[in-house]
């Protein structure tokens, strides 16, 4: 004979998955980070240092609650990561000199607001320390953390929002197609100009369902930016640092 229904134990749920935390929580750091180094300057350097440790350290700590990385079509990557250089800068360069379009840009001056380090750092050791801990982390932290948040986690997330898991990475959505680079212009002060380089590493994402594809175009271009940054100063005196 069945069970009264009103007696019969209730179902025990289920455990919420929360791996999400683990995509969340680097970026979380480091924009908390970058807000404590914009705002105090003289601090910057050890922001940067500290931001830069604690992301790479919980990158490792949490790697097994990522989704696991597809390493194909690297040069594809690179590819974009090149021409992704040359779109920022160029297209910076045609902005920055209209004083009309100075709305493309968020917070204000992005020139006066610069981080310049040899203006904050004395010692020649300490500042090419940092700026090889600035490099590095640009091109190799950063296209790790912003690449599984951007294209692995909110891609999908925003495709399937009771579960992202549910959306294999890559597929294409058209929210997340658009959103995400609308959403990724946000923590970055030039906002149109990241809105096309988004665009284009979401194209690669949609071509080649490869998140290490991506992160190799991020890491690509972000290390090209530091080289070009460092080459204008040292090399021909010119002030790029707004763009680093």
């Amino acid at each position: 004979m069945p069970a009264d229904a009103s007696t019969a134990p209730e179902p025990i749920p289920e455990k919420r998955d929360r791996s999400e935390l683990a995509y969340i929580l680097p970026m979380g750091v480091f924009l908390a980070f970058t807000f404590a180094g914009g705002n105090w300057k003289d601090f910057y350097p050890l922001t940067y240092i500290a931001k830069t440790l604690i992301v790479a350290a919980l990158l490792v700590l949490l790697w097994k609650h990522y989704t696991k990385v597809r390493w194909t079509n690297l040069g594809l990557g690179f590819a974009v990561g090149v021409l992704g250089l040359i779109q920022w800068v160029g297209m910076e360069k045609l902005l920055m000199p209209v004083p009309w379009l100075s709305w493309t840009h968020l917070g204000g001056d992005i020139r006066a607001d610069a981080f310049r380090p040899f203006e904050h750092i004395s010692s020649p050791a300490a500042l090419w320390g940092f700026i090889a801990i600035r490099w590095a982390g640009a091109s190799l932290v950063v296209p790790f953390m912003e690449e599984l948040f951007w294209r692995d986690f909110l891609w999908r997330t925003v495709a399937s929002p009771n579960d992202f898991k549910l959306q294999q990475v890559g597929e294409y959505d058209k929210a997340s197609f658009w959103g995400v680079p609308l959403a990724f212009a946000m923590v970055h002060p030039q906002w149109l100009t990241a809105i096309v380089w988004a665009l284009m590493v979401g194209w690669l994402l949609w071509r080649t369902k490869s998140i290490g594809a991506c992160i190799v175009a991020h890491a690509t271009t972000n290390f090209l930016l530091g080289g070009y940054v460092l080459i204008s100063w040292y090399g021909f005196g010119k002030d790029e640092w707004f763009f680093w």
